[in-house]
C-alpha cells in the first residue's frame, strides 16, 4: 500500500463539489477528483439512473473530464465517500479504466470517508495487478 498523504487540494476540491453527486437510489454519494499528468485537478461525481446498468461512477466521470480536456495520463485518483463509515476503492471497471491512463500502474489511489475522515492509499498496480492493455498508436 502507498503510504502518501492525501493532497490536501485534491480534499478541498472534492469537499466543494460534496452536495452534486446524483445518487437517490442507492443513498451511496461519491466524488472524485482526478491529477493528470499536467498537475490539473478534474472532478466528477456518481449519477445514477433508475436502470442502474446506466449509473456512472464518479471516478469515470472525473478521469472523462480529464481526458476531454486533454489529459491522457492519470497521477493520482481521490475516491471521497460521503456515506461511508469505511474508506472505499474505486470498483473494478473503475479501476480498468484509470489503468488506462496509468499503463505502468503508478497513480496513486486515495480512498477517504467524509464521515470518518478514516482513508488509505494504494498503487494502482496493487489493486489491478493484472490490468488489460491492447497496444495502440496513441
Amino acid at each position: 500500500m502507498a503510504s502518501r498523504v492525501i493532497p490536501e487540494d485534491m480534499l478541498e476540491l472534492a469537499r466543494r463539489y460534496r452536495d452534486r453527486p446524483y445518487a437517490p437510489y442507492s443513498r451511496f454519494r461519491v466524488v472524485s477528483v482526478v491529477r493528470g499528468e499536467s498537475g490539473r485537478l478534474y472532478v466528477g461525481v456518481n449519477v445514477e439512473n433508475a436502470s442502474y446498468g446506466l449509473t456512472v461512477c464518479a471516478e469515470r466521470v472525473a478521469i472523462f473530464n480529464a481526458v476531454t480536456e486533454g489529459e491522457r495520463r492519470i497521477r493520482e485518483v481521490l475516491v471521497y465517500a460521503l456515506d461511508s463509515d469505511e474508506p472505499v476503492f474505486p470498483c473494478g471497471a473503475c479501476r480498468q479504466v484509470i489503468a488506462e491512463f496509468s499503463p505502468d500502474g503508478s497513480a496513486i489511489v486515495y480512498a477517504y470517508s467524509a464521515k470518518t475522515g478514516k482513508w488509505g492509499a494504494a498503487l494502482l498496480r496493487d489493486l489491478l495487478p493484472e490490468a488489460f492493455k491492447l497496444e495502440t498508436s496513441e
